[in-house]
């Protein structure tokens, strides 16, 4: 009997084709991917800022030159120099401010059980604190000013306490009474008819500290007296605050050295087209008399407003059109309709209508966006035989920025009511303009209108 031989049942599936639908689909998405990435990594990107209500109070800030009745006194002998009067302290006519030794054999001054109380360690930091403010890189000299600063300070408190500090020979005694300071600029004569702006680059200002000298030539200056309580603070303008502050009679400021605010006369001096701001003082010279340049901070009453960044301002040109000319859509404020007629080079016509931006409305004129029209073109009243023509001689320049909010860049027109070099306040009840939150571009030359912002 044969036997059948039996065969597996093979079953076929059928073969599917690499270029399928979901194949498609995925490398759809993933080329989509690949050029947003490229696009996001070789695009500039803009960086925004947000519209914020406030003021420009605060911004004036100046190194101030002051000015004094000051008098050198000179040596009356040779020899080494030892002194007794604390720098910035009050002198009466004859009291003794230093001594001259002419064989040069005075003692070193002891600092024996020597100790500061609260006065004299606030003096000390206030001295460490001015060097720390003012000093640089390039006026590394001034380490040494420093130090003759400090060495003087330590040797006139240990003077003071001193048992010998009252019986001092070969004395000098101030010829009259002031305020007894121990260095020299070359400004201690200086006059309004004197001001220029050189006089306020503090990185050429050089004094000579007298007290670093231990030895002294018949001649030499030792120190020197402020012999008037009324002195003077002069500060350089620009012309716009000047005319801002020309009819201000006193003005408010801050001393940021200890933050003591003042009230006191004000005017504006000019020389050869340079403005200066004077402060008159007849008060607290024993607070600030060992400084020739004060930082002080103006208190002006600023005007409020949203204040924005001076780098996004831009301005832009617009073309006016009458409102009778323009239809009105209703709903909206912002956009209007015009009925233009243009004309080719071979002279015909032809018509469209056009939905226009506002960018600003006053006066009976609307401004729209000067690439909508060109030169020559008419606007056209509707239900009228009169028409409006286009010309770049009626061309309007505003000022404003670019409002972002919707991801691209629209142009908000802003008005300026005060500005410093870094920002300025703008009217925050402008209906084409911006309000507080909105977020504009911080530069405005990195985008051009309707560009997309990423």
């Amino acid at each position: 009997m044969r036997r059948e031989t039996k065969h597996p049942k093979i079953t076929k599936y059928r073969k599917y084709s690499f270029l399928n639908v979901g194949t498609l689909l995925f490398c759809t998405v993933f080329v989509y991917i690949v050029v947003f990435v490229f696009m996001y990594l070789t695009e500039t990107h803009v960086t925004s800022y947000e519209v914020v209500e406030g003021t420009l109070s605060g911004n004036y800030r100046y190194d101030a030159l002051a000015v004094r009745t000051e008098t050198i006194v000179n040596a009356p002998r040779s020899g080494s120099v030892r002194y007794y009067a604390r720098e910035g302290s009050k002198a009466s006519a004859g009291s003794t401010v230093c001594s001259i030794d002419e064989s040069g054999s005075a003692q070193e001054v002891s600092y024996d059980n020597f100790t500061l109380d609260q006065e004299d360690e606030q003096r000390l930091q206030d001295i460490i604190s001015s060097f720390t403010i003012n000093f640089s890189d390039e006026n590394f000299q001034k380490a040494y000013d420093l130090k003759s600063s400090v060495d003087g300070a330590l040797s006139e408190i240990a003077e003071s306490l001193s048992d010998d500090y009252v019986s001092v020979l070969d004395q000098c005694n101030a010829p009259e009474s002031g305020f007894v300071l121990y260095s020299i600029d070359g400004l201690e004569s200086l006059t309004e008819e004197d001001l220029h702006t050189g006089l306020f680059d503090l990185n050429s200002y050089e004094s000579q500290n007298l007290r670093s000298k231990k030895q002294t030539e018949t001649g030499d200056p030792i120190y020197k007296l402020v012999t008037m309580e009324e002195w003077s603070l002069y500060f350089p303008l620009d012309q716009t605050l000047a005319t801002e502050l020309s009819d201000t009679s006193t003005l408010r400021f801050r001393f940021l050295k200890d933050n003591q605010t003042f009230s006191a006369p004000f005017d504006i001096i000019e020389s050869e087209g340079e403005y200066f701001g004077h402060i008159s003082m007849d008060s607290s010279l024993i607070r600030y008399s060992t400084d020739r340049y004060l930082e002080i901070e103006l208190v002006l009453n600023r005007r409020s407003g949203l204040k924005i960044p001076t780098s996004a301002i831009v301005e832009r040109e617009f073309y006016p059109i009458p409102e009778e000319f323009a239809i009105v859509n209703e709903g909206t404020d912002s956009e209007i309709t015009l009925h233009a007629e243009h004309f080719a080079s071979d002279g015909s016509s032809s018509t469209e209508y056009l939905v226009a931006n506002v960018y600003q409305y006053s006066d009976g004129v609307y401004l729209v966006n000067k690439n909508l029209l060109s030169d020559g073109d008419n606007v056209l009243m509707e239900g009228a035989q009169r028409s409006y023509q286009i010309q770049d001689e009626d061309i309007v320049t505003l000022h404003g920025v670019y409002n972002i909010n919707k991801g691209y860049a629209i142009f908000r027109e802003v008005t300026v009511i005060d500005q410093n070099e870094e920002y300025c306040i703008v009217e925050s009840n402008n209906p084409y303009g911006l309000a507080a939150h909105d977020y504009i571009v911080l530069n405005a030359s990195e985008v051009n209108a309707d560009d997309i912002v990423y």
